[in-house]
């Protein structure tokens, strides 16, 4: 599902809101998600799961093209760890 199909979905469900309202409040929650892990934060949903930011430390790559070493800079990432109760929908 993208963005888009999210939101029409949402807006489907709840015909009192206009679809440009809830345009707004899917774009401010990913904001606010993305803003979190930005400042280091972890975001937890309960029953869908936690956001988090790792770390990949600085190593030595290959270029798999010409087999050339090449030096890979330290990195964060971002972790996503599904909550129990989604692990327990997609399982049963």
């Amino acid at each position: 599902m993208i963005k888009s199909e999210l939101i029409t979905k949402i807006a489907d469900a709840n015909p009192d809101l206009y679809y440009r309202d809830v345009e707004r409040i899917v774009s401010k929650i990913f904001d606010e998600i993305t803003g979190a892990l930005a400042r280091g934060d972890r975001v937890e949903l309960r029953g869908f799961g936690a956001f988090s930011v790792k770390t990949r430390l600085a190593r030595t790559g290959r270029n798999p093209r010409t087999g050339e070493t090449v030096d890979v800079a330290e990195k964060k990432v971002p972790y996503f760890k599904t909550g129990k109760d989604l692990r327990e929908r997609l399982n049963s």
